[in-house]
């Protein structure tokens, strides 16, 4: 299961709010790349036969099998503050994480 944050849901909420195609679903997942070896990445997707669909804060995302082994227990929060890194995702299976957030192993 993987759980968003209130802020990241309202933040995804805008996002959805500016594509044309609002049929399409986020999709979080995880590719070679990046400092530690994976990063995760978010995209608006269509929905394919194998994905998984999750549902957090009202929100309905999709995942594929593959990145659900690397993202499931993972929380995805967005922080905008003055510092903030915008999305990120707090991975309890990642070994090692880099500094930017966006990549681990």
């Amino acid at each position: 299961m993987i759980i968003l944050t209130k802020n990241a849901a309202i933040r995804i909420q805008q996002l959805r709010s500016e594509i044309a195609d609002d049929s399409k679903y986020l999709r979080l997942f995880v590719e070679t790349g990046g400092c530690s070896g994976l990063e995760y990445g978010m995209s608006f997707d269509d929905i394919k036969d194998d994905d998984v669909v999750e549902e957090s804060q009202e929100i309905k995302f999709i995942i594929a099998p593959k990145s659900m082994v690397h993202l499931d227990g993972c929380r995805v929060d967005f922080d905008d503050g003055l510092n903030g890194k915008g999305f990120e995702i707090h991975n309890p299976n990642a070994q090692t994480t880099c500094g930017c957030g966006k990549s681990f192993n």
